[in-house]
């Protein structure tokens, strides 16, 4: 059967991470988790270890200007945001890479469903997965339907035949990029292990009247 695809809404794209990205990351959060600032202060997760890796924001109370990450790594996370705007046929736009943060879960500890910002409303949110524990633990019931420790990703679409939410298979240098105002939150798991992910705020300004209508 041959047939065309037309897709309208927000998109999620996955990216692998490389190999040398993914190694460098984890070193400097294991090798020199002593200078990481505390990020807890502006997140809303329920997490006890949420720690900076780059802020370019303004400086405040909360939070002051910081890079911690080399700048192969700064320029890949960048050429990732302008893939996903080119791929979504977006024009005319400046990105601006804000802040780049990681969150470490163990048992119990989640994320509520939130919504992302920098400097601007516009701009994409993204998630890498670093670390996942061996097992998310007991399902206390529904056990053909794990929740325990899922990344869930909501849409804003509510007509027919909608898919209105995305609950991936996430596994070790999976990347994700979506808009900020895309609702997404993770789910607590029980027993041991760690679930450490990156997240990385990305302003985009453009001008979203001349982008409608573009095929």
């Amino acid at each position: 059967m041959k047939f065309n695809f037309v897709f309208l809404g927000q998109s999620i794209l996955r990216y692998e991470v490389p190999l040398d990205i993914y190694n460098t990351i984890n070193y400097i959060y294991e090798n020199k988790y002593s200078e990481l600032p505390l990020a807890n202060k502006q997140l809303v997760g329920k997490i006890k270890k949420e720690n900076s890796l780059f802020y370019d924001g303004k400086d405040q109370t909360k939070m002051q200007t910081h890079n911690l990450l080399p700048a192969n790594v700064l320029v890949w996370f960048t050429d990732c945001y302008r893939h996903y705007l080119d791929w979504n046929k977006i024009k005319k736009y400046s990105i601006h890479l804000n802040s780049i943060w990681i969150n470490e879960m163990k048992e119990h500890e989640y994320n509520p469903i939130h919504i992302h910002q920098g400097e601007l409303f516009s701009g994409l949110s993204s998630v890498m997965i670093l670390k996942l524990p061996e097992n998310y633990g007991i399902e206390y019931s529904s056990s053909n339907m794990p929740q325990n420790g899922k990344l869930q990703i909501l849409g804003s679409a509510s007509g027919q035949f909608a898919k209105i939410d995305y609950e991936p298979e996430t596994k070790i240098r999976d990347f994700y990029i979506f808009p900020y105002d895309m609702r997404h939150t993770v789910y607590p798991f029980n027993g041991q292990g760690l679930r450490r992910t990156l997240a990385a705020n990305c302003d985009v300004d453009y001008n979203p009247i001349q982008n409608r209508g573009i095929s």
